[in-house]
């Protein structure tokens, strides 16, 4: 498998870790929305970040989304995960292009802007669980970092990476996410600290050729790996003219009838992966007939 993710703990299970490499699901999310290299840098962490997370939960039919809606010109990107590695992601403006930030590289805090970051996972229950945290950065990473520490309580380290290539192609893509147990003595949280901070760039870890276990054994390696899961990442939507159909059962008889009227074929295009569906006036009349209001 080329994508994949590791599940692990380390120091006797007072930290848990997860990281990934990602480069081809995020290529496929820019062939997808033909995004420009700041967008695809910006979608491609947070799906890296999403994708990781999704993980974290418990049910096979659980779903997480991560919305981040924002004053920059991307205005926002979104992501859905599930616990079984499928991600998928679309960005509000795929074309924003804007000069490098003051360190030489894509400027993705300059495409966000200041905004908002909200964290939906629906598990099944009557209503999902939302949280939502103002943006820290805008760099994607640190942002999630700082919703652990305040929506969940948790404290964590998340690095996530995307280097392009000159023919703004993804060259490397991938993460990692840390977090603390309850109770982990302090000696373990200072050296901790110390090897993150000795991390300055995890596409640079990756250009290198480590792979998500060898990216946590660089890390943590003092603290005793244990690989725990291995599982495939990819980009995958599960859109189909079925579900679709659906949707435009549920607008409504009058909605449709109105469609119908207009004579012509209609299109309905998906968000996630720019699927188009085309719905001629007898699709439509068939839909109709199905309709409940």
């Amino acid at each position: 498998m080329n994508d994949y993710m590791v599940r692990a703990t380390a120091a006797d299970s007072q930290i848990r870790a997860f990281a990934i490499t990602s480069r081809d699901l995020v290529e496929q999310a820019r062939q997808y929305h033909n995004t420009s290299p700041v967008v695809t840098a910006a979608l491609g962490r947070l799906l890296s970040g999403g994708a990781m997370m999704g993980a974290m939960m418990k049910g096979e039919e659980d779903i997480l989304t991560l919305q981040v809606k924002g004053s920059g010109p991307v205005q926002g990107l979104t992501v859905t995960a599930d616990a079984r590695g499928n991600v998928k992601g679309y960005p509000d403006v795929p074309d924003v292009l804007l000069p490098a930030n003051a360190r030489g590289k894509l400027d993705v805090a300059g495409a966000v802007g200041n905004g908002i970051l909200r964290v939906i996972k629906d598990m099944g229950l009557k209503e999902p669980y939302m949280g939502q945290i103002a943006l820290q950065t805008s760099e994607i990473a640190e942002d999630l970092t700082y919703y652990f520490a305040t929506s969940e309580q948790v404290p964590s380290a998340v690095g996530l990476g995307v280097l392009m290539e000159k023919n703004n192609t993804v060259k490397q893509a991938g993460g990692f996410i840390l977090q603390l147990m309850p109770f982990t003595p302090e000696d373990v949280i200072v050296r901790l600290e110390e090897r993150i901070g000795a991390v300055h760039s995890v596409t640079e870890l990756l250009e290198q050729g480590m792979k998500p276990e060898e990216l946590l054994e660089h890390i943590l390696g003092e603290f005793g790996v244990e690989i725990t899961d291995t599982m495939p990442a990819r980009f995958s939507c599960n859109c189909s003219k079925e579900r679709v159909s659906k949707a435009l059962i549920s607008i409504g008889k009058k909605d449709i009838r109105e469609m119908i009227d207009e004579g012509r074929d209609i299109e309905v295009n998906c968000h996630f992966c720019n699927t188009s569906y085309s719905f001629s006036p007898k699709d439509l009349e068939g839909l109709l007939k199905e309709a409940k209001r």
